[in-house]
């Protein structure tokens, strides 16, 4: 006997319960949905700020090797 039934019916009930979206967890929970979005706003803008005091950094060191010259 094998351990999953491969039966026509139990495959079609499978895939359907797979396919089926009866569950719209963001819809249920719009709190969580929100704080999932500030949180990710929060961190491109702490890795903008990043990126750019990197990018004035190198740009002040270029200029003042260049000066230095």
């Amino acid at each position: 006997m094998p351990a999953i039934d491969f039966s026509a019916i139990a495959t079609r009930d499978m895939s359907h319960s797979l396919v089926r979206r009866a569950n719209n967890w963001p819809g249920n929970n719009p709190g969580v949905m929100v704080v999932f979005v500030i949180v990710f706003v929060v961190a491109v803008g702490l890795l903008a700020l990043f990126i750019s005091k990197k990018l004035a950094a190198r740009k002040e060191r270029r200029e003042r090797l260049a000066a230095h010259k």
